[in-house]
């Protein structure tokens, strides 16, 4: 009652458990929070600029992922991936000439209660505003033998369209990394014997929403090297088929590729823009531009 009343008198009150001590140690947090996420953008800008940022912006022009007026729900997980992606549409916003909004977009699957508090502190420590929507999904397919993966896939995607329809945005930005495609494209190859991978775009009809995919460049080593640098906690994977599924198998092998190969995952995704695979192509306001530089050279 007496924050209220001093707050109606336009004072700057608190009401929290603990008193003084308490208030102390939140304006502590606070400070530490601020510095952390100083440190984050500053390490974005500066010591991750070519290997991360620059990578970033070239999938956004590349593919003109971001529009004039756009309102796109940015997907968070919790993982390091989603995470960076955040912070990367924060600087995008804060430096880009395009005019568009950004709302961070939290689904819980049913998360365990450390998991869900991991998200929560990561977002506030790095002053990510995000809107976390339940569901279910966890205990939907936990007994599904047949197919889990495919189920769950489903589920989340149509989940993610709803809560994005609701936040009022017409695109939905996926984590999905250089190495993910890579992996979907050899998945999709091995296991079904035809050249295929998710597109960098995807407008999806029935939802009336486009699926972007702004970190194809950047592989997932270089996102694991930010938040090993930064010491920030992540979400590690809840799904009972990690380490077990074909993906993972698909991982495996190109590892040992990689052994004897080391560009090998390089020369995968080069073939799939060069074929190109359907989605994979330049623009065509890429493809006047690349005309025009070979004029100049």
């Amino acid at each position: 009652d007496a924050a209220i009343a001093l707050r109606e008198r336009s004072y700057d009150a608190y009401s929290l458990s603990g008193g003084y001590l308490a208030w102390l140690q939140d304006e502590m947090e606070q400070q530490e929070a601020a510095a952390l996420c100083r440190q984050v953008e500053e390490s974005i800008r500066k010591r991750f600029h070519s290997k991360i940022w620059c990578c970033f912006t070239r999938a956004i022009r590349e593919y003109e992922l971001v529009k004039e007026g756009d309102r796109i729900a940015v997907c968070i997980s919790g993982g390091k991936d989603s995470m960076l992606m955040a912070k990367l549409f924060q600087e995008l916003k804060r430096y880009s000439n395009v005019n568009f909004d950004a709302k961070y977009l939290v689904m819980d699957p049913g998360y365990n209660p450390e998991n869900r508090r991991i998200i929560e502190d990561n977002a506030r420590a790095l002053n990510i505003p995000i809107n976390i929507f339940e569901s279910d999904i966890f205990k939907s397919v936990y007994n599904v033998k047949k197919s889990p993966c495919y189920l769950c896939a489903r589920m989340r995607r149509g989940y993610l369209y709803k809560f994005a329809q609701e936040l009022g945005c017409n695109k939905i930005a996926l984590g999905h990394h250089f190495d993910d495609a890579v992996e979907t494209f050899m998945m999709s190859l091995v296991f079904e014997g035809r050249l295929n991978c998710f597109k960098p775009v995807t407008y999806m009809s029935r939802a009336d929403v486009t699926q972007i995919r702004p970190l194809l460049y950047i592989g997932e080593q270089r996102s694991a090297n930010l938040a090993k640098q930064l010491e920030l906690p992540v979400v590690k994977s809840t799904c009972p088929m990690d380490h077990t599924s074909k993906r993972q198998e698909i991982k495996d092998l190109l590892t040992t590729l990689s052994a004897q190969y080391p560009d090998v995952r390089s020369k995968v995704f080069g073939a799939m823009q060069r074929l190109p695979l359907d989605g994979w192509g330049p623009t065509p306001h890429e493809r006047v531009k690349t005309r025009e530089r070979k004029k100049e050279e």
